[in-house]
């Protein structure tokens, strides 16, 4: 039977999309597949980990015959993208998919649609919409604090806060913190929910920019997010979250503005003499001045020199210069506002006149 007929783009950004959560290697060879299914003008697309779900489509025309089956996401995307850009017509026959544009033709192996494992569905408690550009721009602004591989299991992964009009993020690997937050015009309820780690980088890709509606379900142990032709069900981190609101310092009162940019190339600079085994970076804080430095066992010595306007007293404070870096790649802002207390507090960067986005960072010892 024919699956499908249509231009290569037609077939290829429908299993760009799936294919992302796509691991190379599996306990199970099946998901390591995925789902192709004709129904009517319809090829769906259907791929899945067993803790991540994403589903797609691509309308078509021509022949409304019903199928399914399971093909390798890895070869079936390489071939697609290596075919010209022209018709490709997807055949089964003899439990093998055909793929042919012009003079180029191959056969590859299939496994069974039944035998393949989709993720159940569960009953939504709380349903919202949010636009994609404010969903994306929440996201954007934490999922860097996330641990990755984390004994503390539930820091591998984003906290999801609603409450009422109110939508939070926020991300923590122990070392430092991120939190953003965005207002909508109706209450959604209140909950608070765990998002794993690979569902939040899987939405950053495939989320818009623009003013598209996302629906946002969440149930009792999983959530779903449906954007345009997209539908990602994903399980949920079990655990209880940080007590996020005593991390974040309230009396930090060495107070400084500075351009993110000038900042952010300085700690570049500074990093070049760092090793991977120390990332350390000092900061000594006076009056108009703000000088960065780094060392390293080799005595080499970078040191950069910042005018700011300040006129507090003075500090000498070490951080991480990958969790600053960090931060302020992500950040779009022109300037950040950063609090200091003592040497052995944590710093709070936030956005000048803002208190949409907060950022803790934890020093160390230089």
């Amino acid at each position: 039977m024919q699956l499908a007929k249509a231009p290569r783009d037609t077939l290829l950004r429908p299993l760009q999309v799936v294919s992302g959560i796509v691991e190379r290697r599996q306990t199970l060879p099946i998901l390591a597949n995925v789902l192709l299914r004709r129904e009517g003008d319809t090829l769906s697309f259907t791929a899945t980990d067993l803790e991540i779900q994403i589903r797609t489509g691509a309308a078509l025309e021509g022949a409304r015959e019903s199928g399914a089956t399971t093909v390798s996401a890895r070869k079936l995307l390489d071939i697609l993208r290596s075919l010209p850009d022209s018709e490709v017509q997807l055949g089964l026959a003899n439990r093998k998919l055909s793929v042919q544009s012009g003079r180029s033709k191959f056969h590859l192996q299939t496994m069974p649609a039944e035998e393949y494992p989709t993720v159940a569905q569960t009953p939504a408690t709380v349903d919202f919409t949010v636009t994609a550009a404010s969903l994306k721009y929440l996201l954007s602004m934490v999922h860097y604090a996330m641990a990755a591989q984390d004994i503390r299991y539930y820091l591998n992964g984003m906290l999801l806060v609603i409450e009422g009009t109110r939508v939070r993020a926020v991300a923590t690997d122990g070392h430092r913190l991120a939190l953003c937050e965005f207002a909508r015009e109706e209450d959604a309820g209140s909950i608070e929910v765990i998002v794993p780690r690979k569902t939040v980088l899987e939405l950053t890709r495939l989320l818009p920019d623009g003013e598209e509606t996302v629906r946002v379900q969440v149930a009792a142990n999983q959530i779903r997010f449906e954007f345009g032709q997209i539908e990602l069900v994903s399980k949920l981190v079990e655990g209880k979250f940080p007590d996020y609101g005593k991390v974040i310092p309230g009396a930090n009162n060495k107070v400084f503005r500075i351009a993110r940019e000038t900042l952010m190339q300085s700690l570049q600079r500074a990093a070049i003499l760092t090793t991977d085994k120390f990332k350390g970076v000092r900061w000594v804080l006076a009056p108009g001045t703000l000088k960065v430095s780094a060392t390293n066992t080799d005595q080499e010595e970078a040191l950069e020199e910042i005018e700011i306007d300040y006129a507090g007293e003075s500090l000498d404070i070490g951080f991480n210069v990958t969790y600053l870096l960090d931060v302020m790649g992500n950040l779009k802002a022109d300037d950040l506002q950063v609090a200091l207390g003592d040497s052995l507090g944590s710093a709070l960067i936030t956005l000048p006149g803002s208190d949409r986005f907060r950022y803790v960072v934890m020093p160390m010892r230089i």
